[in-house]
């Protein structure tokens, strides 16, 4: 197909009510809809609908792909479990942005890729389901994700980020990015060395250059360790009262607080939403390192392909010596061989002919008088001078 677009959203803490299915299905008669989920794709025309706006009145999360190379994730998360300055460090650029919107946040990730052909599996239908784990992980104070959209807008302008000594030492970078007049990443949060699945996806669906995430982990510690870990939660609930156990019970146990969990989170590991792992760095030399990184395993990998090539000539080497020792004993069996062959007449006969001619001169070579196959051969040449297809192949053989 030349076009193809797919839209979903999910409403995810709670159902759509009567009015506003209603609504929602007024937009389209060919889409799939529920009361918490909105399903449709286009081989030809545009959906009627804004994406943005039915985030803001209606749904959660949404997922768009295009064939052409452009997939989009949004997110929407109550302010009270985003703070949107927070996320404003991570996400100011044309390729990971965030807005207020009443008494929610919405995250829009987007990437775009029109060199490449499009990996439907990474970030078409079906997508959607693994990358919304990561809007629960926002929600409990896990910062990754944000730091991952902000690593696809530094892999979608990495050329801009480079300390190209080319432009000049004036030069400011002009990446996909308003962090480019400070050069340096947001706080970096811990665990960025051990992702979860639902941030494994969402590095896939963004387009993050692994090495740049390399890069951006080491030096990162882990999410379990230090006062974000644990020990930070076992502490938190020993210290809470009887009261306050059973209140958290209570909220775990209500069907009306969908954030009951992850508010217990953020309480339980405070230093999860407000700490960090370790200092900002210069985008610089993440990029350059990331370079270091991509040429390094590229070394291996022609190191890796130099030897196997290696081994392949050494076993066709082992494999030809095998062959020409069967010839050394058959004596003139293989020229009367050769001779049936050409008397066939027949395109493949001469294949089989010239292949068997080679063996022997190369059998004549390693016995030490070429000069006997080259009698043999210029007397064969002569008889059959009449076959231009035969002789046409000796040529080609490299046999004058």
């Amino acid at each position: 197909m030349s076009e193809y677009q797919y839209y979903e959203f999910l409403a995810l803490d709670r159902p759509l009510t009567d009015a506003e299915y209603n609504q929602v299905r007024a937009l389209s008669t060919r889409a799939q809809i529920n009361r918490t989920r909105f399903v449709n794709e286009y081989q030809w025309g545009d959906f009627r609908g804004n994406p943005s706006v039915l985030m803001d009145q209606y749904y959660d999360a949404h997922l768009y792909f295009a064939n052409w190379g452009t997939r989009i994730l949004m997110l929407r998360l109550p302010a009270t479990l985003l703070d949107l300055k927070t996320a404003e460090r991570y996400c100011d650029s044309d390729t990971a942005s965030v807005r207020r919107s009443g008494k929610n946040v919405v995250l829009e990730w987007r990437s775009d890729d029109e060199d490449g052909e499009e990996d439907w599996e990474s970030g078409g239908p079906g997508s959607l389901a693994a990358l919304v784990g990561v809007r629960a992980e926002l929600a409990a104070g896990d910062l990754r994700p944000l730091y991952l959209a902000w690593l696809a807008s530094v892999s979608a302008g990495r050329d801009e980020w480079s300390d190209d000594e080319e432009d000049g030492d004036d030069a400011a970078p002009d990446a996909d990015s308003k962090n480019a007049d400070r050069l340096v990443d947001p706080p970096p949060p811990p665990g960025l060395g051990r992702l979860t699945a639902a941030q494994s996806a969402l590095v896939d669906f963004l387009r993050v250059d692994p090495d740049l995430l390399a890069a951006a982990a080491t030096g990162t510690p882990d999410i379990t360790s230090g006062a974000g870990g644990g020990a930070a939660v076992d502490s938190w609930i020993k210290n809470l009262t009887a009261k306050q156990k059973d209140q958290a019970l209570r909220r775990l146990l209500a069907d009306d607080d969908p954030h009951a969990r992850a508010e217990l989170l953020r309480a339980a590991r405070p230093s999860a939403a407000a700490g960090f792992g370790s200092a900002p760095r210069i985008v610089s030399e993440l990029v350059e390192e990331a370079a270091m990184r991509a040429d390094a395993r590229e070394n291996a990998r022609q190191r890796d392909l130099a030897k196997q090539r290696a081994q392949r000539e050494k076993q066709a080497q082992q494999e030809r010596e095998r062959r020409l020792d069967v010839l050394a004993d058959q004596g003139e069996r293989p020229w009367n061989e050769v001779d049936a062959l050409i008397a066939a007449k027949k395109a493949s006969a001469y294949e089989s002919a010239v292949t068997l001619l080679s063996d022997l001169e190369k059998l004549s070579r390693r016995g030490g008088d070429p000069a006997a196959f080259g009698r043999r051969l210029a007397a064969l040449r002569t008889v059959h001078q009449r076959k231009p297809s035969f002789i046409d192949r000796l040529d080609a053989a490299g046999l004058p």
